[in-house]
């Protein structure tokens, strides 16, 4: 062993830049990432556009979306997948589509979404979440999910995961991996009778467990995205998703940070939709404080994205220059629909968002219109 090392450094001394690149950055902690859609990676002319998007402006690792929650996936082969229907030719040739990337020096991450999967629920009820009644359960917005004590869909999401390995991806990551939050979770019932916090957050634990013992050896990475305020709750929030234990079971945790999804009030911010800097800093600062000696494992998701706030290229260098301020070199940008602040770290220094200018005071009404000769005029003031 010893003398093949030195033979080793020989051999990657002699690659070209570019293959020392590739062979380097899986190591290096400082990911710069952005999420992409499944249906635009399967395009060869939007996926290198992207890429020149992404190297112009200094990006270095992409999240390409291989299963979402709808339940649809872009995996060939994966006989449940196509037994229940799910799969899609989204991406006709995946390997190819990781190559591009590969060659230009980014680092691969497939992401799975696991158990909020409508279409699998409703394919095999057998699998689903269920009402006490025995009715596939669904949230507000009708959408079902799958049993997460079910080791069939374990077995799923892994047969996925190990096919985007053979297909090239650096690295597997698994999203949705939690039990139902939103809607009649009351109202649950799963394949366990004792259900409960502490099951849940086991189940989770056991299954990233098996991943890693039939993954790892495959040479590839795993890591799991998390709700943003795990950073700073011990309780698993009621899905299962306690931080530090989860952490402990992969190579990278990625809590969605996004300042949107924070109610008012937390962290004490009036609106942390509108202080994103506040937002991430202190959600980081948390997740640092658990993580004790692995601070290289967070890589937090950022908001780049408007909901309820317009958001600039100002509020995303903002969340960026809060992460770097605690060390945390990693981190990936969100957008369903591929659109990104790419100037957001192009050139220039990261800086806090300004202040908000105070507020106007509001203007008196005016008062009431009598006469039918003028309403034309209040109408478009209206507008």
């Amino acid at each position: 062993m010893l003398k093949i090392f030195p033979l080793l450094l020989a051999l990657c001394a002699s690659l070209p830049a570019s293959a020392q690149e590739a062979s380097a950055y899986a190591s290096v902690a400082s990911f710069k990432g952005v999420h992409f859609t499944g249906w635009a990676a399967g395009s060869t002319k939007a996926r290198r556009r992207f890429i020149a998007a992404m190297k112009g402006a200094g990006f270095n690792a992409v999240v390409i979306a291989l299963k979402d929650y709808d339940g649809h996936m872009f995996v060939r082969d994966v006989p449940l997948a196509m037994k229940t229907g799910a799969y899609t030719n989204a991406i006709p040739d995946l390997p190819l589509a990781v190559r591009d990337f590969e060659e230009a020096g980014i680092y691969t991450i497939a992401r799975i979404a696991i158990f909020k999967d409508d279409h699998l629920a409703r394919a095999r009820p057998d699998l689903a979440v269920h009402f006490p009644d025995g009715r596939i359960w669904a949230n507000d917005k009708g959408t079902a999910w799958v049993d997460p004590y079910k080791k069939e869909i374990w077995d799923y999401a892994i047969d996925i995961a190990s096919r985007a390995v053979a297909a090239g991806f650096d690295e597997i990551q698994f999203d949705y991996i939690r039990f139902p939050s939103d809607g009649k979770t009351r109202q649950c019932r799963y394949s366990r009778a004792d259900h409960s916090p502490a099951t849940a957050a086991a189940a989770l634990r056991e299954l990233l467990t098996l991943a890693g013992t039939r993954l790892k050896p495959l040479g590839v990475k795993l890591s799991v995205d998390t709700f943003g305020l795990t950073t700073s709750v011990a309780d698993g929030m009621g899905i299962g998703q306690t931080f530090e234990q989860m952490a402990d079971l992969v190579d990278f945790i990625s809590p969605m940070m996004y300042p949107s999804h924070y109610a008012r009030g937390e962290y004490g911010l009036k609106h942390p939709n509108s202080a994103p800097y506040e937002t991430i800093h202190r959600g980081i600062k948390d997740a640092l404080e658990r993580l004790g000696p692995r601070p290289g494992a967070l890589r937090p998701y950022l908001q780049d994205f408007s909901m309820g706030v317009r958001y600039t290229p100002a509020h995303v260098r903002s969340q960026i220059l809060a992460a770097e301020e605690l060390g945390v070199r990693g981190w990936i940008l969100w957008n369903a629909q591929n659109h990104y602040s790419w100037s957001a770290i192009e050139s220039g220094p990261v800086l806090k968002l300004p202040p908000a200018p105070p507020k106007q005071p509001k203007k008196p009404k005016p008062a009431p219109v009598t006469s039918t000769d003028t309403p034309k005029a209040n109408d478009q003031e209206k507008q």
